[in-house]
């Protein structure tokens, strides 16, 4: 956006509208947005549209936004006859969106995926705003799939994603949070802070805020492995498991084992391997990090979109994979020909540029100006 144009976007407010939820992976893209807007221009306003009982609810206002709810689920697969209300409370969140939206008249809205989105952007689309879809997945959601028939432009994590009008896409990655950006250490003094050997191979696993049973129990039964060959572990447990296994297990000083991590940046930093769940944030983490990647996907996810994003890794050799129910019998094995190889830990870090986007959020940005200017 030339300087003109900026003068001319700052002589008034700008007013944006945002909706994405239900996860944190639809939640802080579309709030690493709105960060970045109002760096540009501080009198910014905007509003975010979420679905009430969600985590945006809360979420948002923490990030210091103003949000309003609506009602608005996803359909039930469980429970089929829970469905039959589900009709009215479309028409109804569809009724709210819009008045909501005609009451703040924004310049231009942002989907970002999950329920709320979908009324959001239909109702702003209808009302003739220019909006714009952010997909953090390899595979569309079918809210975004929807949307993107009517979007200015859809902003993705990867080069092509099914389900989306091919000159829509533009491939600029997915906004992650700031310290992730600007945190990442050497890696041997990421190792003396959190209190491990520089010179041992360390390893780091993440399950995702509320861990994975799954890469628990891979762990469980590669302790005496790990011991062996003296590898130091990360070990990130989720809430779930951290009771249960910090008082069963005897472990060395070399297996930290932690419930949460909040300082990610220095343990990804710290670690010369790492094993994680297959979320889109959590990819776009690992490749601004750039350390070899061992990519477990949750098998649950919708339309199993983990396993469509670690393929894509895969497929550059950026990554390797083992599948949720192969952990027994591929992942030690798996995990060994990283550790073990040197120059199979520089490829795929190598190989990982490709994916790593730290100036997602400012490339979304300049996109959306360039066309609302």
């Amino acid at each position: 956006m030339n300087s003109q144009s900026a003068d001319s976007q700052k002589s008034k407010s700008i007013r944006v509208l945002l909706s994405g939820g239900g996860t944190g992976g639809h939640i802080f893209p579309a709030i690493a947005i709105a960060d970045e807007i109002r760096k540009r221009f501080p009198d910014a306003e905007f509003l975010f549209i979420g679905a009430n009982g969600k985590m945006e609810m809360e979420k948002v206002p923490q990030a210091g936004y103003k949000i309003e709810g609506i009602d608005i689920a996803g359909i039930n697969r469980g429970n089929l006859l829970s469905n039959l209300g589900l009709p009215f409370k479309i028409l109804k969140s569809l009724s709210k969106s819009k008045k909501i939206i005609k009451n703040f008249a924004p310049d231009f809205a942002v989907g970002t995926g999950g329920f709320a989105s979908g009324p959001a952007l239909y109702e702003a689309s209808k009302l003739g705003i220019p909006i714009f879809i952010q997909e953090q997945n390899a595979h569309a959601g079918v809210t975004n799939k929807i949307l993107s028939k009517k979007a200015k432009a859809v902003f993705t994590a990867y080069p092509k994603v099914e389900g989306f009008p091919a000159e829509k896409i533009k491939f600029l990655g997915n906004p992650i949070r700031e310290n992730i950006i600007s945190g990442i250490q050497e890696t041997s003094q990421a190792k003396e802070k959190m209190g491990l050997d520089k010179d041992k191979l360390t390893i780091l696993s993440v399950g995702g805020s509320l861990g994975s049973r799954t890469l628990n129990n891979g762990w469980k039964d590669n302790l005496e492995n790990l011991k062996e060959k003296g590898y130091q572990l990360i070990w990130q447990t989720g809430k779930l498991d951290y009771s249960e296994l910090s008082s069963d297990l005897q472990l060395p000083a070399s297996i930290q084992l932690k419930e949460f991590i909040k300082d990610m940046e220095t343990a990804y930093s710290a670690a010369d391997v790492i094993v994680s769940r297959a979320g889109a944030i959590a990819i776009s983490e690992l490749a601004v990090a750039q350390k070899p990647v061992i990519l477990v996907p949750f098998p649950f996810a919708a339309e199993d979109h983990q396993t469509k994003n670690a393929i894509n890794l895969v497929e550059k050799n950026a990554a390797r994979m083992v599948k949720d129910s192969e952990m027994k019998e591929k992942f030690w094995d798996t995990l060994s020909e990283i550790c073990e190889n040197e120059k199979v830990r520089k490829e795929m870090s190598e190989n990982l540029k490709y994916f790593a986007k730290p100036n997602a959020a400012k490339e979304i940005v300049d996109e959306i100006f360039k066309v609302i200017k």
